[in-house]
């Protein structure tokens, strides 16, 4: 199952990402990250590994990427991914598709491009899954990354901001026929909570997380997420029966 996270810049994306990363391996699944997030440089950190090399250099750099990637026609399984340009730990795998490193360099649109082809051409077998974290805001929606995509998390923090895009983001995702859900994030209270579910579709929340003094603290020392977050099992055991309900209708 590919799994795209997105959002607005700072809602927890990446946060979210590495826990549910670690959940589902937990449960002795293989799972593959994407580093689609070309300003983000810290997701590696929280899931306990080295910063792997820009994907993008396996095709000879940003400047080739347009056209290397239209040259992707066959079909990709995990054992096909080349070990040079991944980090491991355990069921995970991260696979960073390239970074902003030089003033003047250009765009990510290269990178949005290389994740597209590749969420479309990657090949999953049923105890596998690919959790996408994206960049800040809707440009991947423009790129097409979605269209690879199975099912869309959207990470909302309590701001007027981060619901506006969740809106939007349903919206786009209908034109793509994916299914979307919302996860909120940082949620320091009762009040703040029925505020946010008020504001929006509430079928579509399928997980709440309070603030979080251990995440917090871990983030902001780049350490290893290790910690348990009921929200995110939730997350986990509703992909769980996602899963097992597409393999029966297969």
């Amino acid at each position: 199952m590919k799994i795209l996270i997105c959002g607005k810049g700072g809602c927890g994306k990446s946060t979210v990402v590495a826990l549910l990363a670690k959940e589902i391996a937990a449960r002795k699944s293989k799972v593959l990250v994407i580093d689609s997030d070309e300003s983000n440089i810290g997701l590696h950190s929280r899931l306990g590994m080295q910063k792997p090399e820009d994907f993008m250099n396996y095709f000879g750099g940003k400047k080739l990427l347009f056209e290397k990637t239209k040259e992707l026609k066959d079909k990709w399984r995990l054992d096909d991914l080349p070990t040079d340009y991944l980090a491991e730990k355990g069921n995970i795998q991260l696979l960073s598709m390239g970074k902003i490193y030089q003033f003047g360099e250009g765009c990510a649109c290269p990178i949005n491009a290389l994740s597209s082809k590749f969420l479309e051409i990657l090949d999953l077998g049923d105890e596998e899954f690919l959790i996408a974290d994206t960049d800040a805001g809707i440009e991947h929606f423009g790129r097409g990354v979605e269209k690879g995509a199975d099912i869309l998390f959207v990470v909302i923090d309590p701001s007027r901001e981060s619901i506006l895009l969740a809106e939007k983001v349903s919206e786009l995702s209908r034109q793509v026929d994916k299914p979307v859900y919302y996860i909120l994030n940082r949620i320091a209270d009762q009040e703040t909570e029925e505020l946010l579910l008020n504001s929006m579709d509430r079928e579509k929340v399928i997980a709440i997380i309070p603030e979080n003094k251990e995440i917090f603290i871990s983030g902001l020392a780049g350490s290893e997420f290790n910690m348990d977050v009921k929200g995110i099992r939730e997350i986990a055991d509703m992909l769980e029966s996602e899963k097992k309900a597409r393999v029966k209708i297969e």
